[in-house]
């Protein structure tokens, strides 16, 4: 079976990620500067959408928002920072009020030296709702963004209209089960999962070199790789090239241990709950969210890999729109 096929149906296999590069050029160094501003990209897009920014729970988020409705906030995951949903916004936006959020340590947000488990950087989220003016809002996250906006559910259930999971679950015992050493074949090897959590480590070799890393990630991760453009991916890079960057988004893994000691707390939650994911994640986050959620509905994305919002916007925002309401 191809690479594509096993990725469709749970993740690339190493042996052919680490044999395969992206198709575009990649530098060996990211110059963080040079590419456009928050503000520069968020009028790129179809529509009216502006960047801004809200001190809130001694963080500074920057967010970009657009549109009118019911406000729905875009949680990203790694390593991608509120650029990843540029595909869906445009389209959300002529029913919702869309903001998307760069997360505590991620884009232009504050970079503090802690406050990376995910009930924090919830009351990140929840500060951000208020501070806009909004009693609740509809929350969307990916990877990362996901863990966080379960947190949002779980702690403050009263700040969520509805939420969707895209793809990942908020940390659980089960995460101890990730092997650091595959079995030969096996379809998926998590292995950023331990270097995000080392040391000092990943700020030497990483910064100014990050496009290697986000190539890997994306090129690994995707059926489609040119689903996410060179342009895009030096975006992307730039976010994660310097070594304050790279400590916040693996700030987010080095709270992995309280994450799961903060989940053994939470009941199930209420809130009208989508669970959306590719076919390689959507067994576990079906499992999963079926004994955290009471009311719950599932649905998959075919012919994608984990950054399906990139590979799949269209299927994104009509399962949206259609939850959403």
């Amino acid at each position: 079976m191809d690479r594509r096929k096993l990725l469709a149906l749970g993740a690339g296999t190493v042996a052919a990620a680490a044999a395969g590069t992206s198709a575009q050029a990649v530098p060996s160094e990211v110059d963080a500067t040079s590419t456009p501003s928050p503000s520069r990209l968020a009028a790129s897009l179809r529509g009216s959408f502006t960047s801004g920014y809200v001190q809130t729970n001694g963080v500074r988020l920057h967010y970009v928002a657009g549109g009118s409705g019911a406000p729905v906030l875009l949680l990203h995951g790694w390593p991608q920072t509120w650029w990843e949903y540029r595909k869906i916004m445009p389209d959300l936006a002529t029913r919702y009020r869309v903001i998307a959020v760069d997360l505590r340590g991620g884009g232009n947000s504050s970079k503090p030296q802690s406050g990376y488990d995910k009930k924090t950087m919830a009351a990140d989220v929840a500060g951000l709702i208020t501070a806009l003016g909004y009693t609740k809002a509809h929350v969307v996250g990916h990877d990362m963004g996901a863990m966080v906006a379960y947190s949002l559910a779980a702690n403050k259930p009263q700040a969520v209209d509805k939420l969707v999971m895209l793809d990942v679950t908020h940390p659980n015992s089960g995460y101890y089960e990730f092997r650091m050493l595959p079995a030969p074949g096996a379809p998926f090897h998590p292995w950023w999962f331990a270097f995000n959590q080392l040391n000092s480590l990943p700020e030497q070799l990483v910064t100014g070199r990050s496009r290697f890393l986000v190539d890997w990630m994306f090129d690994y991760l995707l059926v489609n790789r040119a689903a996410i453009s060179d342009a895009d991916r030096a975006i992307f890079a730039a976010a994660y090239a310097t070594p304050d960057a790279i400590r916040g988004g693996n700030g987010w893994y080095k709270a992995f241990g309280q994450d799961i000691i903060d989940n053994d707390t939470y009941g199930k939650i209420d809130t009208p709950t989508l669970g959306l994911a590719c076919p390689g994640f959507f067994p576990g986050l079906a499992a999963t969210l079926s004994a955290q959620a009471t009311n719950l509905q599932l649905a998959q994305i075919d012919n994608t890999g984990h950054y399906f919002v990139d590979e799949q916007p269209a299927a994104v925002v009509q399962q949206l729109k259609a939850f959403l309401g």
